[in-house]
């Protein structure tokens, strides 16, 4: 059985920093893209970054300079570091699980909340 598991979400002040983490089980990790999205109230689902099985990334714009994606193949763990929070990056954060051969794969994780408000 595939899980997704984030964690690290809350609530911060602007300028604040946060840490989301996503433990996968039940794939081979190394074989799998991974990445962050995220999801505003009546907005559509967004990619924030994310980082090949090679260890490529990329990012949204609107988070280039401030938030660092990474993965640790070893312990199947993908962590998303932010800084320089703003409110526009409150939203529902889901880790995503991408394997773009055949058979292909996808997978989410439940999300977490993420609030940027003083």
């Amino acid at each position: 059985q595939v899980q997704l598991v984030e964690s690290g979400g809350g609530l911060v002040q602007p300028g604040g920093s946060l840490r989301l983490s996503c433990a996968a089980s039940g794939i081979t990790f190394s074989i799998y893209d991974m990445g962050w999205y995220r999801q505003a109230p009546g907005k559509q689902r967004e990619l924030v970054a994310g980082i090949n099985r090679g260890g490529i990334t990329n990012y949204a714009n609107s988070v280039k300079g401030r938030f660092a994606i990474s993965r640790d193949s070893a312990n199947k763990l993908v962590y998303l570091r932010m800084n320089s929070l703003k409110p526009e990056d409150t939203a529902v954060y889901y880790c995503n699980a991408e394997r773009k051969e055949v058979p292909i794969r996808s997978y989410w994780g439940q999300g977490t909340q993420v609030t940027v408000s003083s």
